[in-house]
């Protein structure tokens, strides 16, 4: 089983904001493989079902973002999965707007959540979907602006990202992560002139 955790605070105050982009891919990715996640336990709200014929379990860490690990720790420790099955979906201010990567481990360059899930976990060896959301001029300001509502010109690209993050899980699923790290970190997208192609579950 994979476990695919979409990082971002709960609540409807937090529902927009960059910070929150990891909980709307895991609604994108839930929708498009027809997965309920409404499921509540292991402080998440979370869902099991399939990508293709791998059996999968997405979840939205309820513990609000800087102790997300809690939530990730018991989730992996209940179902028993291996930290190569985990694939973690978060916000990164360090890539640009419409960017979306994927990484095999690493550290956690200052993001709370990741922070979080590798003291608990105690390994940093999990797959990242990065998803750029851009950064303030002012770096003092980036605890601001994570937490605040997309601007309405990014809320018109945001059903495009999320549907071509939720195309990289499933990418990562079917195919593995180094076939999909060739096919998502080389690519420059423009979402302002890609039409939504998900593909199928």
């Amino acid at each position: 089983m994979r476990l695919i955790i979409g990082l971002g605070n709960p609540g409807l105050k937090y529902r927009s904001t960059r910070h929150n982009i990891g909980f709307l891919v895991i609604d994108k990715l839930a929708s498009d493989c027809n997965i309920s996640v409404s499921m509540k336990g292991f402080d998440a709200f979370y869902g099991r079902g399939n990508i293709g014929s791998i059996p999968v379990l997405l979840a939205k860490p309820q513990t609000y973002m800087n102790i997300s690990g809690i939530s990730v720790k018991k989730l992996i420790d209940y179902f028993k999965i291996d930290l190569e099955g985990l694939i973690i979906i978060h916000d990164d201010i360090d890539l640009p707007f419409e960017t979306i990567r994927l990484k095999m481990g690493g550290g956690h360059a200052g993001h709370k959540g990741l922070i979080s899930i590798i003291d608990h976990l105690g390994d940093m060896e999990f797959i990242r979907v990065r998803i750029g959301i851009g950064k303030p001029a002012d770096r003092s300001m980036v605890e601001k602006y994570v937490l605040e509502p997309f601007t309405e010109d990014e809320m018109k690209l945001l059903p495009l990202i999320t549907a071509s993050a939720s195309d990289a899980v499933t990418m990562v699923i079917s195919s593995g992560i180094q076939a999909a790290m060739n096919h998502y970190n080389e690519r420059i997208t423009n979402f302002s002139n890609k039409k939504d192609d998900t593909l199928p579950c």
